[in-house]
Order: structure tokens, then sequence, then C-alpha cells
């Protein structure tokens, strides 16, 4: 059946008016281009406000380089405007780790750059207040979620207040806005004032200093350094993560309370975990499942064309990677979708008209979490750790991967597909029973057979990040040991099977706690396993992680110990130069640098004087280097180009 172009959510006067209305309850903005799909936020937020019964409209990327008009186009909304900076953090979108302009927008029509502005959110609201002073502006998304309290912001290297103090924004939402979003609308309709909408969950806002704060007989309430005195000191910036961290990631949390400038930030507590009913029905929305006809002549959207034929199946990670911003936006207790919704979405893409049976992803931000949560509830209601599996896989923690073995093997019996893939990056951790003590060896390996088999197209991608223990156990990673015991287990079903797969292991360089030697240990140990790697990544300092803290600060967040990392761009190029040893250009520098350091022996590894690597050694895996935009975003949760090619 053809769409209609009153399938989508308005964007312009004209489709208002398609649809009989002579008013908006809200008006969203987005720095992406609007396509109609669940991986999308600005979609998801406008499909569950319309589901409310609201009258809803969105203005994808408004132009802020001309006389505003895309700000007043549809005049004013009836309850609030609602902004997002898209589904990246508009400064990981338009520039790469070393803080130059990326040439291409993934969110933007054939890839165009300049149709997103930098700081996103800050310019679209700050835009709106000014033309609308008395109408409510809420905030959410990506950009908002992880800049909701003094963080460090790596492309103007400085230390940034809330983003509500910039935005002039009267209310954010942060993490995954379904369940606030109903609580607040139901406020609304109840004659509530947006003013007044102080006790909603996952939710922040700024009060007078002074001012009287809603209390909450259920909360208990924390208070961290103030803004100011972040500034002073780092190492109170520091601790305030430690909180922060905590507070987000708990079940049942605390309050938070900061002071900045005349006001007191208040950060209400997160939800508890979506329910299987609750995220059925985020998904269960009537998408289009396509970007909105305006773009038909402009070319395709590259972040649409990625997951277009894709399946996200959960949210949230356990992981806790001190790099990562997943469980800062997600959370870290996941959330499945029934095997039924699944399915509904699996035949409504297998009907699509230009599908061709298969299907890019069944996955989400790890691969491999589908289903699994605490045994007993309520060790999990008390726990206060960032990760599940670090530095040991919880005992409480169910990693059975059984139901996720036989989603796949359900979503091969429909008859339009022919095959699924796992685009998706896989934990390949807890697929070691050495590492997953408590699981059962059998059911790993069966998981472990069953991608390899049917849903690997040539090469298996997986996430080591490093190889030295000592930054390994910053990341919150396992041992490069249990990456060879993976390996060995690949290999043994690569041979049994006759695959002739390829094992692609990514790679971080410049981490905190990263010298130049662990970079050259790295390089060694990789060129033994017969890697030589090209698809790799400078750390990118992202608000909300324990690394940025630590690159900032100089401290470790939850010991306050001193923490070294690399700063300097010439720091950062010297320790990206190990992962292309293999370059001639590089050769002698690394002859130089090893030779300087003492360590004769990694140069030996490395460069044998008789180059005899190159004739011995079959073809290593191949990839491609590129300044991988962490595409840790709103619904995914991947890396946008190593999907491409490919967390």
């Amino acid at each position: 059946m053809m769409n209609k172009l009153s399938d989508w959510l308005p964007t312009t006067n004209k489709e208002v008016k398609l649809r009989g209305w002579d008013e908006l309850d809200v008006i969203l903005f987005t720095g992406d281009a609007y396509v109609d799909h669940p991986a999308f936020g600005a979609a998801v937020i406008g499909r569950l406000l319309e589901s409310y019964g609201l009258r809803v409209a969105i203005v994808p990327q408004p132009s802020v380089h001309d006389n505003l008009q895309d700000f007043t186009k549809l005049g004013t909304p009836k309850l609030f405007f609602a902004v997002t900076g898209g589904c990246m953090d508009p400064m990981v979108s338009n520039y790469t780790a070393s803080k130059r302009k990326r040439d291409n927008d993934a969110y933007t029509p054939n890839g165009d750059k300049g149709f997103r502005p930098d700081y996103a959110t800050t310019v679209y609201a700050t835009i709106l207040k000014e033309k609308f002073p008395d109408v409510p502006v809420l905030i959410g998304g990506i950009e908002a979620s992880l800049r909701r309290v003094t963080h460090y912001d790596y492309w103007s290297d400085t230390l940034k207040p809330t983003i509500l103090i910039d935005s002039k924004a009267d209310l954010l939402v942060y993490g995954m806005g379904e369940q606030p979003l109903h609580e607040i609308v139901n406020l609304l309709k109840k004659g509530v004032p947006f003013s007044s909408i102080k006790t909603v969950k996952q939710t922040a806002f700024l009060v007078d200093k002074g001012e009287d704060i809603p209390k909450n007989k259920n909360w208990k309430d924390v208070t961290i350094n103030s803004h100011e005195l972040c500034l002073k000191d780092k190492k109170l910036y520091a601790s305030n993560f430690k909180v922060i961290e905590q507070e987000s990631n708990k079940l049942f949390a605390d309050r938070i309370f900061q002071e900045v400038s005349d006001y007191t930030l208040v950060i209400n507590p997160p939800y508890e975990t979506m329910t299987e009913v609750e995220i059925d029905a985020s998904f269960d929305l009537p998408y289009t499942r396509l970007p909105h006809p305006k773009y038909n002549s402009r070319g395709p959207i590259p972040a649409f064309e990625m997951i277009k034929f894709s399946i996200n199946i959960h949210r949230g990670c356990f992981g806790g990677c001190s790099f990562c911003t997943i469980s800062a936006h997600q959370g870290k207790f996941i959330a499945s979708r029934s095997q039924e919704s699944i399915l509904k979405e699996v035949d409504k893409v297998a009907n699509m008209p230009d599908f061709k049976g298969y299907l890019s992803d069944i996955g989400g931000p790890s691969a491999n979490m589908y289903k699994m949560k605490g045994k007993v509830q309520e060790i999990c209601d008390k726990c206060v750790s960032p990760s599940c599996i670090s530095p040991v896989i919880c005992h409480n923690l169910d990693t059975s991967h059984k139901p996720l073995t036989e989603l796949y093997k359900a979503v091969d019996k429909h008859p339009k597909v022919k095959k699924s893939f796992i685009g998706s990056g896989i934990r390949h951790d807890l697929l070691v029973p050495e590492f997953n003590k408590r699981a059962d060896p059998k059911e790993l390996d069966a998981y472990t057979e069953e991608v390899m088999t049917n849903h690997v197209s040539g090469r298996l991608k997986v996430a080591p990040e490093h190889t030295s223990d000592n930054v390994l156990k910053l990341m919150r990673k396992p041992s490069f040991t249990y990456f060879h015991k993976f390996k060995e287990r690949f290999d043994a079903i690569n041979i049994r099977k006759k695959l002739n797969l390829q094992l692609i292991p990514y790679f971080i360089s410049s981490h905190p706690a990263c010298e130049l030697e662990d970079m050259a240990n790295l390089a060694a140990e990789t060129k033994d396993l017969g890697f030589q790697l090209e698809q790799v990544q400078g750390f990118t300092p992202t608000p909300m992680t324990v690394a940025t803290v630590i690159y900032y600060s100089g401290y470790h967040p939850y010991t306050l110990k001193p923490t070294k990392t690399p700063r300097t761009k010439q720091e950062k190029d010297e320790q990206h130069r190990f992962f292309f040893w293999y370059k001639k250009e590089n050769q002698q520098w690394i002859r130089n640098t090893l030779t300087k350091v003492g360590r004769t022996d990694l140069l030996q590894k490395l460069l044998p004087d008789n180059n005899s690597w190159r004739k011995n050694k079959k073809s290593p895996a191949k990839n491609t280097f590129n300044d991988a935009i962490p595409f840790k975003s709103t619904f995914k949760g991947k890396s946008f180009k190593r999907n491409k090619a490919k967390n």
C-alpha cells in the first residue's frame, strides 16, 4: 500500500491543514532529518505524543542562518516546544576526534553537512525562548541528557554548567523519554501548569537559590559540589561523577542537587527499567519506517540506509565501559522487547517493497544482552555498581543466550527472510566460559556457532579495545586473555564448519592510563595473532563518562588518585602510529622510539631484522581506519562508521 503525505507527522502548515488541524499542542525541533522510524528519537517522541491524542508537528533541521522563519512558521503550540539536537551529540556529529570538521552528516540527506549547528539543542532552545518567551521549552535527547550537570566539553576545552543554563529551557528529560513524557502529558491534561512540574522522575530543572524545592517522601536527596567549586578544583569536579554515575544506574536512586550561579539544579531520580509491555508499545507505534517524502529529491540519508532493514531488540547495556555513554543515557538494566513484537516488526520490514530478503542487524547497544537480567531482583534493587560484568561477571546476572538463539531461529523462519545478520557488536567476553564461569558452556558455544554459521557476512566484529591489563581495568573491560580464549573457539568452529570467516577486533588509542609502551605491546600482540589493524579509533572525550572526567581532571572519580592521560596532539599521534607499524613511513620512528625507552624486545617482535613476518604470515585481517563516529546514541547505541564497514 502506498503511503500518503498525511501518514507522516506534519512538518509544514500545508501538512497540518491536511490533517484538519487549526492549532498544535506540541512542536518538536530536531537536528536530524525526519525519518519516521523507531531508531530515530524525534520520530519516537512525536509518535508517542500523538498516541496520547496530541496534535504534534516536527520541524527537522531548522535553518539558523536566515530570518529564523522555521522557528515561527507553525505558530505557537498549546502545550510546549520540544527540542533535541538529534540522535548524536551535535559536536560528535560535526567534528572528528582531532576536532576537524567532518565532511558529512549521516543524519542529513546525501550526507550533506551544515544543516545542524554546533550545540544544536542550546541554539534551538535559545531562539524559541527569544521568540516565544511565555511558551515552555522542553529539551531531551542525547545532547541534553549527557549535559544535564557540570560537564567537560572537549570541543571548547571548557567546563560547562548544566545545559539548562545556556539553553534557558524550562525542563530537561534525560535518558529514554517515553516514561517521563507520559507523566508530563498526563499532568498537563489535568490542568497542572508546566511551571509546576517538579516531581516527575527522569527530569531536571533549575530553581532560584532559596526557593522551596518540592518534597517527595520516597526520595532521598544528595548534594554534589557546585559548578563554581568544580571550576576552581578539578578534584572536586571528579568526585561529583561517582555520585552522578551511581545514581543514574540505580533502580531506586537519590535526587541530586547542585548549585550553579544563582540557581539550584535539581535532577530527579530515573524511572525503573521499562517493562516489556512499555517498550513493545513504543516500537509498535504506527511508523512509516521511511524518511519524509520532502527528501525524495535530495538523496539518501546515510544513517537511515544503514538501519533500514535492521531490528532493535533491546535497550540498555550492563557493560559500563569507561569511555561509553550508553548506560548514562539508556541505563545499565536491559529493557527487552517481546519476541512477538520483534517478529511483528520483522514482518513489516519483510513486506517493504525494496526488501531483498536480508536483515542487516538483529541487535542493540550490544548484540548479545537480550533478556539478560538479575536472577534475584532484590539484589539488583540495592546495586550501585556501574557494571554487571567488570571486574567479574556478577553472580546474580543471568547471562543465558538461549532466548537470543531462539529469537534468531524464529526470525529466520519468516518466509521472506533469506538471512538475518548480526551487525551490532558482540560481547565476546560473555561467550568465554573461563570468564562467564556460571554459564553453560554448551549454551555459549551453541550461540557462537549459530552466529558464525547463519548470521555473519564474512566478518565477525568484536571489541577487546586494548591489550594492556592496566588500561583494560580502567576501561572496565576484561583481560585480553579472554580475547585469546574466544579466538581459539572462533578458530575451532571456523575450521570445523569450513566457514572461512574473519575475526575483526576493534581497538582504541590514547585512552586514560595508556602509555606509549602499552600501544607498542598492543601492536606486537595483535601482530602475533595475525592481525594488521586499520579500523581503529582515538579516544574522544564525550560528556558523562569516567574516561572523560579523567581526561579533563587528571583524577579517577572513584579513587581520586592521579591518572595519566595522553592529552597533547603529539602524544595522541604517537600512540596512534603504533596501530600502523606495518607502514614504511612509521617504521624508523618506531625503531627510534622503542630503542630510546629500552624496549628492543618489542622492537624485535614488531620489526624483526629479517622482516620475515610478511613473508611467512598469511594475509592478515584488514579493515580501514576512519575517524569513527561513536554513534552510541538514543536508540541503536552503535558506531556508525564501524557499522558501515563495520561497534
